[in-house]
């Protein structure tokens, strides 16, 4: 019996994609900013295509095994591919779930005369494609974690500047919270930078930072030990009046660390060290021809 069902739907491949493309053009879910209707039909094609291809009435509800290998490698890939372009789980699911349907449709117009071989025809296409559409969600899930991991990371870049204020001068604004990996990062960034050029004075500012507790602190005490231990001094700025009594509050010792309440102040005072004196000059007037 599965035979037939496999061999019916084989012959029945045109009329299924088009079933399914109608599905899919008429849903709500349809999303062609991010895919043309052309190129779904082409993924929908050789999706069709490759599980027809590779279905038989002894592997049909066993996705799992080897005959299925190419079907589950191409959905693994449509999975991954839809998470990276920003289709929602919903949005995948239905895609899966809308083919199960077509082939649904397909076997109740040519077998309505025969409802026992209908009920166990759809018992196992419902079988086979309730598996396949688990294997796009877990898939999917690992796509949208690569995401994320991806943004997290280009975030975490983008969020510790090391930025030369001045010749000799560094500054490094943190935005967000200091956890042990994020401070890893910004010892790296602010420490390759020191080395390469050659400053003698660091800012950590930390005026973006929501709040301070007990493992931020000892996540900047480590930075301005590392930083110590290249050669160059460290300055806190960026010190707000609720972050002071916070650090007082949790009885944290910063006594040893130079610390300021802004950027500025932090910078008046790295000229200090350097022996700088910044003046303003009078602009002179140009002579009217």
């Amino acid at each position: 019996m599965s035979k037939e069902i496999t061999k019916h739907l084989q012959k029945k491949k045109k009329q299924i994609l088009e079933s399914w493309m109608t599905r899919q053009l008429t849903n709500d879910t349809l999303r062609e900013d991010l895919m043309s209707n052309e190129d779904l039909r082409e993924q929908s094609d050789e999706l069709l295509d490759t599980l027809l291809k590779n279905i038989t009435d002894r592997n049909m509800t066993d996705t799992q095994s080897e005959a299925f290998e190419s079907v589950n490698e191409l959905l693994a890939g449509i999975s991954i591919s839809r998470a990276r372009q920003g289709f929602t789980p919903r949005e995948t699911g239905l895609y899966i779930f809308s083919l199960k349907s077509s082939l649904q449709e397909i076997l109740q117009q040519d077998h309505k005369d025969d409802p026992a071989f209908l009920y166990e025809a759809s018992l196992k296409v419902n079988a086979m494609m309730d598996n396949l559409a688990v294997t796009t969600f877990e898939t999917f899930i690992k796509g949208r974690e690569e995401v994320i991991l991806r943004q997290t990371s280009e975030i975490t870049e983008i969020s510790t500047p090391v930025i030369r204020v001045w010749d000799g001068i560094l500054a490094l604004p943190i935005i967000g919270t200091l956890d042990s990996s994020r401070t890893q990062v910004v010892m790296e960034n602010l420490l390759q930078e020191i080395v390469e050029s050659g400053s003698t004075i660091a800012i950590l500012d930390i005026s973006g930072v929501p709040a301070v507790d007990s493992l931020v602190a000892q996540h900047l005490i480590k930075t301005v030990a590392a930083t110590r231990l290249m050669g160059a001094e460290c300055i806190i700025s960026g010190i707000r009046p609720e972050i002071a009594q916070t650090v007082v509050h949790l009885g944290i010792d910063l006594s040893n660390i130079v610390t300021k309440a802004t950027l500025a102040s932090a910078l008046k005072y790295s000229f200090a060290l350097l022996q700088l004196e910044v003046k303003k000059t009078a602009i002179k007037e140009k002579p009217k021809a």
